[in-house]
């Protein structure tokens, strides 16, 4: 991506910003700054920056469990608010905001600041050149110096509880906010990919979707003809018999939505209702629960095949199956395995933990 142009400032500057990148602190910092300007905030304190850093990471971290890096601090800080505050894991973004801003414990107050050590003056490095033989020490007290008066049209002036948006930056910032968030995020998708190499789609983890999509359209064109040929389904995990007409079953993943990030057919499949309550985002545990799952699928396949070889959901299975004449258990066993071990190695929890 390249950012939007402009005749009288040095946007070369803010497109080196994360050139060179060892956490994510800088993608948060600029994104949490291009929200707090859209918002109409000049003069920012620094709290409030940090808490929005916070808000814009909670949901990768708790739902996606997305890993940052071992040099990344955020997880930690993260971690210790969701224990500190009382906070849920799907919290409203105003609210963890507000509760962070007007947070006076001491813990809290400690995890946000541990970002003022580094990230408000390397964010603008760009802008002011090294000097030889320089300390860090010294660099920073630089450029807190020589931003307040916005030498080299730095984007913002550091003090030490707040920052100022340069006014010559404001317009720029307002008008293209949207193309500089996604700017940031395609940077940020990037530097995560190279941290979860085994992770599918990355880019659809960063922002906390408005609203899930449902699942009543996989349900109805197709479990239904399973539930109909069959009478009832037997749930893999508890064994209790399933009937459509009674609803007493949910649709579920097998391999939890908060990894895969997806609602293809091959990884659904009908549950006891009771028992989806519980199980939340919890994994499988492979050698007990896949064969029924494989056998289950393999049956619905089949029902669907034979009343519609075109549908949809067919095309689905050929991420697994290229030839889906033959749907083999070692194939279907080689996708499955693996997300299941990725998602336990990312901090997802197994049913008996």
């Amino acid at each position: 991506m390249i950012l939007p142009t402009s005749n009288n400032l040095p946007i070369n500057k803010l497109a080196s910003v994360f050139g060179s990148t060892t956490a994510t602190y800088k993608f948060y910092w600029f994104l949490a700054l291009i929200e707090l300007v859209e918002e109409g905030n000049i003069e920012i304190e620094k709290k409030k920056i940090f808490s929005r850093m916070i808000s814009n990471s909670w949901y990768t971290i708790n739902y996606f469990k997305l890993s940052f890096g071992k040099s990344d601090k955020f997880q930690i800080a993260v971690e210790t608010i969701l224990n500190e505050e009382e906070l849920t894991i799907d919290a409203k973004k105003s609210d963890i905001n507000y509760c962070l801003e007007n947070s006076e414990k001491k813990e809290i107050i400690t995890q946000l600041f541990h970002f003022d050590t580094y990230v408000p003056y390397k964010f603008l490095s760009p802008w002011f050149n090294s000097i030889k033989n320089e300390t860090e020490n010294q660099q920073k007290n630089r450029i807190y110096s020589d931003s307040k008066t916005f030498v080299n049209d730095s984007l913002y002036a550091l003090h030490k509880d707040f920052i100022v948006i340069n006014p010559i930056w404001i317009n720029y910032l307002k008008l293209n906010a949207k193309v500089l968030k996604d700017y940031c995020y395609w940077n940020l998708a990037l530097f995560l990919q190279t941290r979860n190499p085994n992770v599918p789609d990355i880019p659809s983890k960063l922002i906390k979707p408005a609203i899930r999509n449902g699942l009543a359209k996989q349900t109805n064109e197709y479990w239904k003809l399973v539930f109909k040929e069959l009478g009832s389904i037997n749930c893999i995990f508890t064994n209790t018999k399933l009937y459509f007409d009674e609803k007493n079953y949910a649709l579920d993943h097998f391999v939890p939505h908060a990894f895969v990030s997806h609602d293809l057919i091959w990884n659904l499949l009908p549950i006891e209702k009771k028992f989806n309550s519980s199980k939340s985002d919890k994994l499988p545990l492979f050698d007990k629960h896949f064969d029924k799952f494989y056998d289950l699928q393999k049956i619905a396949f089949e029902i669907n095949k034979h009343h519609n070889s075109q549908s949809k959901y067919m095309d689905e299975f050929l991420t697994i199956f290229p030839n889906i004449e033959a749907f083999e258990k070692d194939k279907f066993s080689n996708t499955i395995q693996p997300l299941i071990t990725i998602a336990s190695n990312n901090g997802f929890l197994f049913m008996n933990e």
